[in-house]
C-alpha cells in the first residue's frame, strides 16, 4: 500500500523534528511526506528542508494564514492545501501533527489491519503526555478513538466522506460519517504515540465557544450535547468549558448556523451516541 501524509505545521521548531525523525525511521516508510508550513516565524521552514535534503519523499509547501488558531478551521485549510499538492496514487492518507513520535512499527501494524479487513477506513493508535517522567495516555477522549494528530485513512473511504470538515471536532465528525457509510475503526492500543504537545494548548479564549457549535453542526441536539459537554469537561475538569461548550451550542443554534452533516446522517449519528451512552450504563 502506498502511504501519503500530510503534516500542517505552524512554529513547531521544537517538536517538528522529532516528529519526521520518527517517521524516517519506520519499518514500513511512506511513499511521500507532505509538511505544510502555515505560515510559521520561527525555523520550521528549516527543519523541514534539512530532512528533505536527506529524503526524497518528503516535501513541503506554504500555507498563508492567519497566526491566530481557530480549531479545526485553520489545521483543514492547511492539510488541504498539502492534499492539493498531491498525486491520486495513494491507498492510505494520513493526518499527522507536527508534535508527535510514533512507535517504529506505527504503519507495519495499521498496514496489517487495513489488510486484514477491508472495511476498516480508518485506524490509529493512542497518544500519550508526558506527566513527570512518565507518559501516560491523553484522556480527553476512550481508547477507541483514533485521534486528529495521528489518523490514518483508507482512499475509499476518504473520499466516501468527503475529506475533512473544517470545524473542532472534525476527527469526530470523520468517524461518524465513515461508520454511516458502512466503514469500521480500528484503533490498535498497542501503538502508544507521544503527543509532545497537549490538545488544547493552542487554542485562544476566542475559541472556548467551539465546541458547543461543533455538537450543533452535527445535529446531536441539546441533551446529547450536554452529555457530551459533560463528558469532556469531566476529563478536563473544568466546570467552564461545560458552561463554555453549552453556550457555544446555543449561540450556534439561535444563528441557525447551517449544518455540516445531512438530516440522514444527523439521525443516525444521533442514534449511535444514545446507543454508546445506554450501553455504557447498562
Amino acid at each position: 500500500m502506498n502511504i501519503y501524509i500530510v503534516i500542517p505545521a505552524y512554529n513547531e521548531e521544537a517538536f517538528i523534528a522529532k516528529t519526521l525523525q520518527s517517521l524516517v525511521e519506520q519499518t514500513f516508510l511512506p511513499k511521500r511526506i507532505v509538511v505544510v508550513n502555515d505560515n510559521s516565524t520561527d525555523n520550521t521552514q528549516k527543519i523541514i528542508d534539512s530532512f528533505s535534503e536527506k529524503h526524497a519523499f518528503i516535501s513541503s509547501v506554504l500555507n498563508k494564514s492567519e497566526a491566530i488558531h481557530i480549531p479545526g478551521e485553520k489545521v483543514i485549510n492547511a492539510f488541504n492545501k498539502g492534499f492539493e499538492s498531491l498525486d491520486n496514487n495513494y491507498d492510505i492518507i494520513c493526518k499527522f501533527d507536527a508534535d508527535i513520535i510514533l512507535p517504529k512499527n506505527y504503519f507495519e501494524k495499521l498496514l496489517n489491519a487495513f489488510s486484514l479487513n477491508n472495511k476498516v477506513g480508518i485506524a490509529g493508535g493512542n497518544l500519550y503526555i508526558k506527566n513527570d517522567k512518565t507518559w501516560v495516555f491523553e484522556n480527553i477522549s476512550n481508547k477507541k478513538k483514533v485521534r486528529g494528530p495521528i489518523k490514518l485513512y483508507r482512499k475509499e473511504c476518504f473520499k466516501e466522506i468527503g475529506g475533512l470538515k473544517k470545524s473542532i471536532g472534525w476527527d469526530t465528525v470523520d468517524e461518524l460519517l465513515a461508520q454511516y457509510q458502512g466503514w469500521e475503526i480500528h484503533t490498535d492500543e498497542s501503538l502508544h504515540v507521544k503527543h509532545l504537545k497537549p490538545t488544547g494548548n493552542a487554542y485562544t479564549k476566542a475559541s472556548k465557544h467551539k465546541q458547543g457549535e461543533a455538537f450543533y453542526l452535527l445535529r446531536y441536539g441539546f441533551w446529547l450535547s450536554s452529555i457530551a459537554s459533560a463528558k469532556l469537561a469531566f476529563n478536563k475538569k473544568s466546570f467552564l468549558f461545560f458552561i463554555n461548550t453549552l453556550k457555544g451550542y446555543l449561540k450556534a443554534k439561535n444563528k441557525k448556523l447551517p449544518f455540516i452533516v445531512s438530516e440522514k446522517e444527523g439521525v443516525f449519528i444521533r442514534k449511535l451516541r444514545w446507543d454508546g451512552i445506554k450501553k455504557k450504563l447498562f
